[in-house]
């Protein structure tokens, strides 16, 4: 039973570009179409200092987060939430970092429904019953804050909370899990047990991610059972970001080269956090 919800099929109209001030620092992606980071190596171990601006961006990523989602409102379209995140953003003397990162067209993702993730924002007006992850990443003093979380718009069905809270649930035990010396695959090995016991499956495709003075980098976390090898060493910080399917995890990519849509038109959510590997456990950056 998947529930009942307002299939998307297509995207919307995507405004113009917003523009940015010259005096906000900007990544090397907006002065040029770079390719997106790669995922593949040693993750970085951050001093004192890079660590306290991590937790100045995620702090900023997560206040815009939480506001963005008041507006997730019945007749509120996307577009007009990625307006309202990018002057917030900038407000802060900050950067939307997914802006021109590999060419996306706007400073936050919205995914609504059967939307997997990196949907953009658009004219569609939200309708009652949705569900619309929000996607904030943000560049501040050099360093990226990154997060998101489901929102319920409206009257949303009981399979549709379901799929919602069991996915904050899997989020929350997923990153107790993490620790000094534990191993990156601990994350996906539990997922896919969670996911098991929920009869939800876990949406492979899409990986977390170190983070940094980069958007995307080593190390891969993957939201599956796997054996990468791997150790967390305090200074690590990556994003933990599970999206759980309520049908088949496939999903295909639309013509604009970012929506990802379920192939079987089930409904999937998404949340996530940036994380610090501290000397005794973890500590969540991405905290309003």
């Amino acid at each position: 039973d998947t529930g009942t919800f307002d299939k998307i099929t297509s995207t919307g109209t995507v405004s113009a570009e917003r523009s940015v001030p010259e005096a906000i620092q900007k990544p090397a992606y907006y002065f040029e179409n770079l390719p997106s980071g790669e995922t593949l190596g040693t993750p970085e171990i951050k001093d004192a200092g890079q660590i306290e601006r991590m937790r100045q961006s995620g702090k900023l990523a997560a206040q815009v987060l939480r506001d963005c989602g008041k507006l997730a409102l019945v007749g509120k379209t996307t577009d007009e939430i990625d307006a309202y995140a990018h002057e917030r953003i900038l407000a802060a003397n900050a950067y939307p970092s997914p802006l021109r990162y590999s060419g996306f067209p706007k400073s936050i993702c919205t995914s609504i429904n059967n939307v997997a993730c990196h949907g953009i924002p658009n004219d569609r007006p939200l309708a009652n019953g949705d569900i619309i992850n929000i996607d904030v990443t943000v560049y501040l003093n050099g360093f990226h804050g990154d997060c998101s979380k489901t929102f319920l718009v409206g009257d949303v069905d009981e399979r549709g909370r379901f799929l919602v809270e069991a996915t904050e649930k899997c989020l929350d035990q997923s990153i107790a899990l993490c620790g000094p010396n534990v191993e990156f695959n601990a994350i996906g090995k539990f997922i896919e047990s969670y996911c098991e016991a929920q009869g939800l499956e876990s949406v492979a495709n899409f990986i977390g991610h170190g983070i940094g003075s980069f958007f995307h980098g080593p190390p891969e976390i993957y939201h599956y059972y796997n054996e990468v090898p791997g150790t967390m060493l305090p200074g690590m910080t990556f994003t933990i970001e599970p999206i759980l399917s309520l049908g088949a995890p496939d999903v295909e990519i639309l013509d604009d080269g970012w929506t990802a849509l379920s192939l079987d038109g089930s409904r999937s959510a998404q949340c996530e956090h940036t994380v610090l590997v501290t000397e005794t456990g973890t500590e969540i950056l991405t905290k309003p």
